[in-house]
């Protein structure tokens, strides 16, 4: 055989191994995204990640170096995952009311999608109550909160007129709703008190803005 077709037949197969173990690691973080939102962090074992992804244990250590990489791994995604939902809403959002509200229909798209288990609140949340203090899980999550707080503040930001105190106070208003609505509705098991949260916080934009005008 020339060198060029053993070069091929080890460029192919090396392709195939890297092919499986990506396919692997997304099995695997899909699971963890299902069991872990199910059943909480601590709730869940090795053994049923690799079951539910349908991979040997090994699988799991050829791609993530402890359950720990894991759950960093799975509240990235976590992360990345509203991002896209949120990207989605600012898409269709003209003005800045609008985009205030897009981060609120991210919120409510997230507590609408298709859970195996049912709607158990913010899944990050949920998993930095689980973590010691000091995990990196944990700052993980304090990032993405702090970076819908930081949207938060952008948008309102843009509202018409309003004074540099009234936007950091009105920005903070609607993140504790947010947040808030999004505990309460993780206890419901629905989003309804989310679009009330929605509702509630554009009347708030809205008097602002009218106030200033006065």
């Amino acid at each position: 055989m020339s060198g060029n077709g053993q070069r091929q037949r080890q460029n192919s197969g090396q392709q195939t191994v890297e092919s499986s173990r990506g396919s692997a690691r997304q099995r695997l973080l899909a699971a963890a995204a299902e069991c872990f939102y199910a059943y909480g962090v601590n709730g869940t074992g090795i053994d049923t990640i690799t079951a539910t992804a349908g991979v040997a244990k090994m699988s799991l250590y050829n791609n993530f170096a402890s359950k720990d990489d894991l759950v960093q791994a799975y509240l990235q995604a976590r992360h990345e995952e509203w991002m896209e939902l949120y990207r989605r809403r600012l898409a269709a959002a003209t003005d800045a009311r609008g985009r205030i509200a897009a981060v609120f229909d991210a919120y409510i798209d997230h507590a609408e999608s298709a859970y195996a288990h049912g709607f158990r609140g913010c899944g990050l949340l949920n998993a930095a109550a689980e973590l010691p203090a000091g995990a990196p899980g944990r700052q993980v999550v304090r990032q993405h909160k702090e970076e819908v707080a930081a949207l938060l503040a952008a948008h309102v930001s843009e509202l018409t007129g309003l004074p540099a105190g009234r936007v950091v106070s009105l920005a903070d208003q609607l993140a504790f709703l947010l947040e808030g609505a999004m505990v309460r509705a993780g206890l419901e098991g629905n989003s309804q008190l989310l679009h009330r949260a929605r509702d509630l916080a554009l009347q708030a934009a809205d008097v602002s803005v009218a106030g200033n005008k006065r």
